[in-house]
Order: C-alpha cells, then sequence, then structure tokens
C-alpha cells in the first residue's frame, strides 16, 4: 500500500483535488477559463445559483486532497471521492467532453488507490 508508486498517485490526486477545490471556494485559476457552453454552461448556473452546492463540492475535494496529501485517513478520502469522481465524469461525459481527459484521469487515479488499499475494503464486500 505504500510503495513509491502509490505515494506518487496519492500526492498527484491530493494536489489536484486541493487546486480544484480552493478555485470553487476562492474563484482563482491559473489555467485559462474554460467557458461551459450549451447544456452544461445551464448545469453548471444552475448549481452556481443555488449558492452551496459547489462550496460544499470544493470544501469535499479540499478536505479529501489534503487527507491524501498528508496520508491520513487515505481509505476513506477515497471513499469519499467515488462519487465526486463519478458525477466529474458523468458530467464530462454528457455535457462537456473537452474535459473528459480531466474526468478519466481522475478516475483513473481514484480506481488504482482504491484497488492498492483493496484489503481494507474487501469486508465491505463479504
Amino acid at each position: 500500500m505504500n510503495s513509491t508508486f502509490t505515494k506518487i498517485l496519492r500526492i498527484i490526486l491530493g494536489l489536484g483535488l486541493i487546486f480544484f477545490g480552493l478555485s470553487k471556494l476562492i474563484h482563482f485559476s491559473f489555467m485559462p477559463t474554460h467557458i461551459y457552453t450549451g447544456d452544461a454552461a445551464i448545469f453548471i448556473d444552475s448549481l452556481s445559483n443555488t449558492g452551496y452546492i459547489l462550496k460544499v463540492v470544493g470544501f469535499f475535494e479540499l478536505v479529501i486532497g489534503l487527507l491524501l496529501l498528508f496520508n491520513k485517513w487515505v481509505p476513506f478520502a477515497l471513499l469519499l471521492l467515488a462519487p465526486i469522481t463519478l458525477n466529474i465524469l458523468l458530467f464530462h461525459l454528457f455535457m462537456d467532453t473537452p474535459g473528459l481527459i480531466i474526468a478519466v484521469v481522475i478516475l483513473s487515479l481514484n480506481a488504482i488507490l482504491i484497488y492498492k488499499h483493496w484489503k481494507v475494503y474487501r469486508p465491505l464486500f463479504l
């Protein structure tokens, strides 16, 4: 579970989540702004108009990223990240295909890390 490969993946995923979580909370970005169009724009606008959904998701991404970065409760953090990852993938698959690459990377990192910690999850499926 603590191989160098696993540590590198955990740190990369943690840093990415911290960046995207903070981006949702304090609206900064060093990357060019991605402008959503069509259904994706309507969906993101409706989430933004609630006033809390994107902040809650950003908070969870930040907390999960910190847990992964500091190697605390990693299996729990990965379990919390699973539904967020699924929603990121589905959003980009059906509404914003240019962002699909990032979604697949996040899904892959999460899946590999869950696989590496599978002994912890195994009792859930017995």
